[in-house]
């Protein structure tokens, strides 16, 4: 997820702000934003606010990396040690040499392929064209991520970096679907043979003028599809639905409202309704995103029945804003906002989310479970660690009995200079969870950041998990030295 950083400044940004602030036309050429279809470019109140933080965010990428490797602390692969969790494999970075952020995770429900695609900045220009970085990495296994093949860029981008990467396994027919955000339009392309290739990429967001933070859910067929992403005006919530398989697309704002709703996890259940969890923040001035929130946030459950043509709005619960983030270039917001469900069966979803009881106190893990599609809720129960900040759960199951979740968790008392990932599960639907959190952020070096007590900073808004067809969990996280980087993508396994 692309935030916005008002906190940063230099002739670089104060650069980009004076190219693009106000300027429509600019805007178009840079980030490929379309007209209105009538050949007007969009109105003034739609120009994407965070256009200049995006090429802000790569210029600091790139400057954080080529300074490590000046130092000799990045950009060289060095020894991973650590004994591995019971029943995992043990930790392992991606890449050794690259500076990667906010990996996505998918795996095939009845065959052994797993995929794994990953934001890579700082990196020599991998595609032909005008394509510069970051681009996605993609990997992919055939043997239920024991191996993993060489990587290789998908090289499906124009004029702009490509973001926020996101990638699906069909159940019925086991394509690849995986959306990116080519500048700040959200594109979608397919696989039929396990990722050797790809469709040409299709946009899904029609003449929206901007958009930020895809999210995809499929029904088990993969005809019916459906993106949620925010985009104008100020980060209002968007659906787009192709009922072709990712042919053809149509769009509908959800919600108007001076508030910014992130979408970040969504699912469709086997009956074809289709869920997204999005938080619903209140910033400065209505919509200043980047900003610390001037008040609660709300956590949201959008239902989509009847092929997405009915919508109902499910308020799930009222939070504070927690802990500000004070890493180098980091937002505010930063650990704020995020929210993971998982649909098992027809009307039965677990939700996750992080959020404080007191604004600008830590956050912790809260989870709820609904039997009824989201019209009614159980109580919170709280799976991270009380004294700790907690952030960016993720969430995946195959039924009742097999719920599955991993969160970010400082250790020593809230020190957000040592963070591990924890995984827990349920067996009955999310009501209660096992006793005792397994950390699976389990290599004590590797990396500048990594010590035995863990890594320094969250690197990136998300991660994601996965479930084999042997039920076995593969999950992906990203770790830094601080907002700016370096990081790297980090994964674990159960054999």
């Amino acid at each position: 997820m692309v935030r916005l950083n008002v906190l940063r400044s230099g002739l670089f940004f104060v650069a980009v702000v004076s190219l693009i602030g106000g300027l429509v036309l600019a805007q178009n050429i840079l980030f490929g934003a379309p007209n209105d279809g009538l050949g007007r470019g969009p109105k003034a109140e739609d120009v994407n606010p965070e256009a200049a933080e995006q090429a802000e965010g790569a210029e600091a990428h790139q400057e954080g990396f080529e300074q490590a490797v000046q130092a000799g602390t990045a950009g060289k692969a060095q020894p991973i040690t650590g004994a591995p969790t019971s029943g995992w494999a043990g930790e392992k970075l991606v890449s050794a040499t690259a500076d990667d952020w906010e990996p996505a995770v998918a795996t095939d429900p009845h065959a052994p392929y797993a995929y794994l695609l990953t934001t890579r900045y700082a990196s020599t220009k991998p595609c032909p064209g005008n394509c510069p970085t970051p681009y996605i990495a993609l990997y992919t296994s055939s043997d239920g991520g024991a191996s993993w093949d060489a990587g290789k860029p998908l090289c499906a981008c124009k004029g702009s970096g490509q973001f926020d990467p996101i990638i699906e396994v069909v159940p019925n027919t086991g394509a690849v679907y995986a959306l990116y955000m080519n500048g700040f339009n959200v594109m979608f392309v397919k696989s039929t043979d396990h990722g050797a290739h790809w469709t040409a990429p299709v946009a899904t967001y029609g003449n929206v003028s901007w958009n930020d933070k895809p999210i995809i859910a499929e029904s088990d067929s993969g005809v019916d599809v459906y993106v949620a992403f925010n985009g104008p005006t100020r980060g209002d919530p968007w659906l787009a639905q192709s009922h072709d398989s990712g042919a053809t697309w149509t769009q509908r704002k959800l919600v108007d409202s001076n508030r910014y709703i992130f979408a970040f996890d969504g699912d469709v259940d086997s009956s074809g309704t289709v869920y997204f969890a999005e938080t619903s923040i209140l910033y400065g001035g209505g919509g200043n995103k980047g900003t610390t929130p001037t008040g609660p946030i709300e956590e949201h459950v959008y239902v989509l029945t009847q092929g997405g043509q009915t919508f109902t709005d499910r308020l799930v619960d009222s939070i504070q804003p927690g802990l500000a983030c004070v890493a180098a270039g980091c937002p505010p917001d930063f650990y704020l906002g995020h929210a993971a469900i998982t649909a098992y069966a027809p009307g039965k979803l677990v939700l996750l989310y992080d959020g404080a009881t007191a604004a600008g106190g830590l956050q912790t893990i809260t989870t709820r479970n609904s039997g009824d599609g989201g019209a009614t809720w159980s109580g919170p129960t709280t799976l991270s660690v009380t004294g700790e900040e907690a952030v960016a759960p993720a969430v995946e199951s195959t039924s009742a009995s097999d719920i599955r979740a991993w969160y970010d968790q400082t250790s020593g008392g809230g020190n957000v200079d040592a963070w591990n990932i924890w995984y827990r599960t349920s067996s009955n639907g999310g009501a209660t969870w096992t006793t005792t959190p397994v950390k699976i952020s389990d290599a004590s070096s590797g990396a500048a950041y990594k010590t035995a007590n863990g890594f320094a900073e969250v690197y990136g808004d998300y991660g994601e998990l996965g479930i084999t067809s042997t039920g076995r969990t593969i999950a992906a996280w990203g770790e830094g030295t601080s907002y700016d980087g370096p990081g790297g993508v980090w994964f674990n396994r159960q054999p």
